[in-house]
């Protein structure tokens, strides 16, 4: 079992950046994938990006591809967001979770822990 606490939200004006961030407790960190989502009002949940537990393979969604990046420190237990570029579309609240099964992407599915999520809003 793996628990999750984000970090990094705010506002921002568009074009601006923002680090968000991923704490989470256990030994087995490494053995995760993390994954990014977001949620605005009256959405679906939807896939930012995700990162296995060695670090070695990510992927994107293509809203994002080229603006974010996603990347870990096991040594912390910590997986982190690098959001530049920011548009207002991508206003939302962000989640991170884990999924022990594999490299998952594209979807929520197979995420088994959930952080709380940390609210990032973007300002035109």
């Amino acid at each position: 079992q793996v628990q999750l606490v984000e970090s990094g939200g705010g506002l921002v004006q568009a074009g601006g950046s923002l680090r968000l961030s991923c704490g989470a407790s256990g030994s087995t960190f490494n053995s995760y994938t993390i994954g990014w989502f977001r949620q605005a009002p009256g959405k679906e949940r939807e896939f930012v990006a995700a990162i296995d537990g060695s670090g070695s393979r990510s992927n994107y969604a293509d809203s994002v591809k080229g603006r974010f990046t996603i990347s870990r420190d096991n040594a912390k237990n910590t997986v982190y967001l690098q959001m530049n570029s920011l548009k207002p579309e991508d206003t939302a609240a962000y989640y991170c979770a884990a999924a022990s099964t594999g490299f998952i992407y594209g979807t929520w599915v197979g995420y088994d822990y959930w952080g709380q999520g940390t609210q990032v809003t973007v300002t035109s």
